[in-house]
């Protein structure tokens, strides 16, 4: 029941591992001419080794997110860590927000200061949240996990007590990638507590998960279902590995530092609407990123997650009956009809920017999609 106070120091030492490793990069040779088609492209990884040697600082980084106070618990036997940035507003709403694979709690350092403090951003201040943003079991400071059964109820479930702890008996929940089956999978263990949930990158509702659910579908939505699941069957390649033999790529992802930056990078850079092949995010919060992996050896903890999802099941389940906001950013491939079937969907929002990182690439817009959400419940 312990909550104990936490911050991140890193020695030295690991920081002068790490570089010497990527300096040490022994690189695969690439066929001429293929750019991205194969995988991520020699030349852009090599830039992206270059710079994490010389130039990025995770000194710097390692204090920004220390500016945020970060705990850490033990929940059903499980070391849980987690940032929780209270409000000066005495009538803030509670929310806990959960972040995906790739993605640790860094991605939220730009929007966690609007939340709970949009006076300070021009905004209203009922606006207001507490924000609490655990880090996935398995990930980071969160992990490794110790034993099998970490998906998306058990997450839910600690992500419930983890809110008694803190004294919270009423929460919203939002989350995007992952956090987009947690935060619905808490509305569904916790109705009573959970007020609503808002979710982007609903990863979930792209594709029927029963030939019948297709009858369901507009022209319109069975034509995006059809060019969702395409797309998926061309992009899969790294999710079959990891739900299917995760401790395998665990040996290359937790022994070479460029192996694991290309493996994340490959979400980052196919879920590029523009097709341009480029990250979609600032190099340094991908690096922020594949380093907290790196520093903690949970790069392999990490995959294990989507062997644990698929032991839940990807099926559709039920509807909680908890009010439900979905964020549908440029590159996102949810279709309504279809999270209809698992959500109450009381708020559905379009928008032809951002993309699957909506945290990291649109956090203005994410903001004031989740206030405008939440302020339908007050």
């Amino acid at each position: 029941m312990e909550i104990n106070p936490f911050g991140i120091d890193i020695p030295q030492t690991d920081l002068d591992d790490l570089r010497d490793r990527l300096a040490r990069t022994r690189w695969p040779d690439e066929l001429p001419g293929v750019g991205w088609d194969y995988g991520v492209a020699r030349s852009h990884l090599q830039d992206m080794v270059e710079y994490w040697i010389d130039e990025y600082d995770w000194r710097a980084h390692e204090a920004r997110l220390n500016e945020v106070p970060q705990f850490t618990t033990t929940i059903d036997g499980q070391n849980v860590h987690f940032l929780h940035a209270r409000s000066p507003e005495p009538g803030a709403t509670p929310l806990i927000i959960t972040h995906g694979w790739p993605s640790t709690v860094n991605d939220f350092l730009g929007i966690i200061g609007p939340l709970t403090d949009p006076r300070a951003h021009d905004a209203d201040p009922a606006d207001a949240f507490h924000v609490v943003a655990p880090s996935i079991p398995g990930f980071a400071f969160s992990g490794p996990t110790r034993e099998k059964g970490w998906g998306s109820n058990r997450t839910a479930r600690a992500w419930a007590e983890l809110m008694r702890r803190l004294g919270y008996d009423r929460y919203g929940a939002q989350g995007g990638d992952f956090g987009s089956i947690v935060s619905p999978e808490l509305g569904r263990v916790a109705p009573g507590n959970v007020i609503g949930v808002h979710v982007n990158a609903l990863v979930g509702a792209s594709a029927p998960a029963a030939p019948h659910e297709l009858d369901l579908l507009s022209d319109i939505e069975r034509e995006q279902a059809q060019a969702n699941h395409a797309w998926w069957h061309a992009h899969s390649g790294y999710a079959t590995q990891m739900a299917t033999r995760p401790q395998t790529v665990a040996y290359a992802l937790n022994d070479s530092p460029a192996g694991q930056l290309a493996w994340n990078l490959e979400w980052f850079v196919d879920h590029d609407p523009t097709h341009t092949r480029q990250p979609l995010a600032d190099r340094d919060a991908v690096l922020t990123n594949v380093t907290a992996f790196w520093l903690t050896s949970t790069a392999g903890s990490a995959a294990r997650l989507y062997r644990e999802i698929t032991a839940d099941g990807w099926g559709r389940p039920p509807a909680s009956g908890v009010p439900t906001g979905v964020a549908k950013f440029l590159g996102d491939r949810a279709i309504r009809t279809l999270a209809a079937l698992s959500n109450h969907v009381t708020h559905w929002s379009e928008f032809d920017t951002g993309g699957h990182f909506a945290s990291l690439q649109v956090p203005d817009q994410l903001v004031a999609d989740i206030r405008a959400f939440f302020r339908t419940l007050r």
